[in-house]
């Protein structure tokens, strides 16, 4: 894994643009990695929403290059006893802090390694208590995109040792025939994702054969896309990480049904396939 490919480097943070912080991440791996390619994944995580962190991390990093050092910080324990860590897996390098923004990363991918960054060589001199993002991920990240070895960052962690987080399961009491979830997260554009993934059903979703129920409101049928209904219709689709997302045409799902994390949604099955000619 250690070749031109791992010079990419890829930043999630809950950090937002307004401020200097993420400029200044990327000036301390332009100083010590100059020829990494930097890509911001996101900075719009919701602030200190280690969950949400975890679940677009998750989901997004099978879509890089092989070798690509991921930098995630969302870290409301700055500077307290929680780890900064490194997790090496058969794609990818995981550097971020130990408090769970690893957990999809962790029970999804295969790890090779997981390293305590505890090395100063590979800090910033004097880091702060405050801002690890400039002082230890961001170096270590540019070391590693440079052919440091994750393992010499600093001392090995057992990957069972560090945190994991709880997601919700989708659970069925009648068989398959309704499927239980919660509402994960909205997107900027009020698109509620929720924990159900369509491949529950263990069929094609054929028109007619399942709805979704969210809170009060009931969803007729699953489909395609938005544009399968009309202006300001609702819809429930299979999203892009296979996963079942709720959405309002042209508007916001989230606001205009008053639905939030952890609300529960439910993929019903309305009619036997068999019955469908």
């Amino acid at each position: 894994m250690r070749d031109k490919r791992q010079q990419v480097i890829a930043l999630l943070t809950d950090f937002g643009l307004q401020d200097t912080y993420v400029g200044i991440m990327k000036g301390v791996i332009a100083s010590i990695a100059p020829e990494a390619s930097v890509i911001d994944l996101t900075h719009s995580v919701a602030p200190q929403h280690i969950r949400q962190g975890a679940l677009l991390l998750g989901s997004s990093s099978e879509w890089f290059p092989e070798g690509t050092v991921f930098v995630a910080v969302v870290d409301p324990g700055v500077g307290t006893s929680r780890r900064p860590i490194a997790v090496e897996t058969d794609r990818a390098v995981f550097i971020a802090p130990d408090n769970g923004l690893l957990s999809i990363v962790l029970t999804q991918q295969c790890v090779r390694s997981c390293t305590a960054i505890t090395r100063p060589q590979f800090m910033l001199p004097n880091p702060g208590a405050t801002f690890h993002g400039r002082d230890l991920f961001s170096p270590a990240a540019a070391y590693v995109a440079s052919g440091t070895s994750p393992q010499e960052l600093g001392t090995p962690v057992c990957p069972e040792s560090c945190v994991i987080l709880d997601f919700p399961a989708p659970s069925t009491g009648d068989g398959g025939r309704t499927w239980d979830g919660e509402v994960l997260y909205s997107d900027i554009y009020g698109n509620l994702i929720t924990s159900l993934k369509t491949s529950l059903t263990g069929s094609d979703l054929l028109p007619g054969e399942w709805s979704v129920r969210a809170g009060d409101h009931l969803i007729a049928e699953l489909q395609r896309t938005y544009g399968d209904v009309s202006e300001g219709g609702t819809v429930a689709y299979t999203g892009s990480t296979g996963l079942l997302e709720i959405a309002i045409r042209n508007g916001n799902a989230a606001r205009t049904l008053g639905l939030h994390e952890g609300d529960r949604v439910s993929l019903v099955r309305d009619r036997d396939p068999r019955s469908i000619d």
